[in-house]
């Protein structure tokens, strides 16, 4: 039952007896793919295949595809432009177009959650916040028109959708993949700017992800505290305040700014007891046994909402398009064609090296 309440990476392109073994013992909620585990389309949906096999329930398959360099196909296929590049060029049709091509590509994959949209407002397109290139807008409403656009078209094809990262990155100065950044500003400034684009779309998003930020305003007699951990974010904010109903999960715990100053097992605790219903466990996920002994300690009647929020969301994730080649190959073109519809024919024929750049590893994760 408590591992319902987990979200685990896969370490390599297969299933190993023992990863099996693992998965079946502890039975999560969802999984998570990275770029470690592609090499084609068809070995990508043999694994989600194996893991909907080991799973007693539907499993949550999700992935960050999101477009630009967070796009986990792009080994295999062509990248699609980013949110930054459809938020330049400024026309709906294709943001629409870039939804459902996602929708279309992640069910032939077998996947079934898309870790999007990004709904932080880009206050600075060159901060090192690991948010360059992701985001749809430069202002709340910029960022409400052109994520809900995406939203809603990858949700109408099928792809259950993840708001992140609640409640806003955009002013972080500091990569959580390496340190816990921090965040000055209170609620109430935030309710005029970052958090409108979650207050506008909130009925339509199936999941919000929580941020590994610490928010100096809001908890000021815990410094450090990130976000993700934080009942005065999740619970009185988010589902007090705000209403949300549906599934929050945090980010990936094995971060920097988590890993580095929590133990395994109190961190997923922490995390499930200040609001969220899922934990996510990305890279050390020979962990998950010790997690999950940590986890049933919680009381059943602690985690009653969440196992009935993962459960109404698994209900409404739909399953795979049948697999061909010939299909995959058309969304392939597609994707191209955007490609060249938003950046023009020669920037998106060029094939990006991002080796060597100062980035975050969000990339290659």
């Amino acid at each position: 039952m408590h591992g319902q309440l987990l979200i685990l990476g896969i370490q390599g392109l297969e299933l190993t007896p023992e990863e099996a073994e693992l998965y079946k013992t502890v039975q999560p909620g969802g999984y998570v793919l990275f770029g470690r585990n592609i090499e084609s389309p068809e070995q990508v949906r043999k694994l989600t295949d194996d893991l909907r096999e080991l799973s007693e329930s539907t499993p949550i398959i999700s992935i960050d595809q999101e477009g630009g360099r967070v796009s986990r196909t792009r080994l295999i296929g062509n990248e699609p432009p980013s949110a930054e590049s459809l938020r330049q060029k400024n026309d709906p049709g294709l943001i629409a177009q870039h939804g459902k091509l996602t929708a279309f590509l992640l069910r032939l994959m077998g996947c079934n959650m898309d870790l999007c949209p990004v709904l932080d407002i880009s206050y600075d397109d060159d901060a090192d916040n690991a948010l360059k290139g992701r985001c749809y807008g430069r202002d709340a409403q910029e960022v409400i028109t052109n994520a809900g656009i995406f939203n809603s078209n990858l949700r109408y094809c099928k792809i259950l959708s993840c708001g992140k990262h609640f409640p806003s990155c955009g002013l972080a100065t500091d990569d959580p993949h390496h340190k816990l950044p921090v965040v000055d500003k209170s609620i109430a400034e935030m309710l005029k700017s970052d958090l409108l684009p979650y207050t506008s779309l909130m009925p339509e998003l199936d999941a919000i992800m929580s941020c590994h930020t610490h928010f100096s305003a809001i908890d000021p007699d815990t410094p450090g505290l990130p976000g993700s951990m934080s009942h005065n974010l999740l619970t009185r904010l988010l589902r007090d305040q705000l209403g949300y109903e549906g599934v929050i999960m945090t980010d990936d715990l094995d971060m920097g700014a988590i890993i580095d100053h929590y133990g395994r097992g109190p961190d997923a605790t922490n995390a499930i007891l200040a609001g969220n219903d899922m934990v996510m466990i990305c890279h050390q996920i020979e962990t998950a046994k010790e997690t999950l002994k940590h986890l049933q300690e919680i009381p059943h009647h602690k985690i009653d909402d969440s196992l009935r929020r993962i459960e109404k969301l698994k209900k409404k994730a739909y399953q795979p398009l049948a697999y061909t080649t010939k299909l995959w190959d058309q969304i392939n073109d597609d994707i191209m064609q955007l490609r060249i519809d938003v950046m023009g024919e020669q920037q998106a024929r060029e094939v990006i090296d991002y080796t060597g750049q100062k980035r975050s590893p969000v990339e290659d994760y």
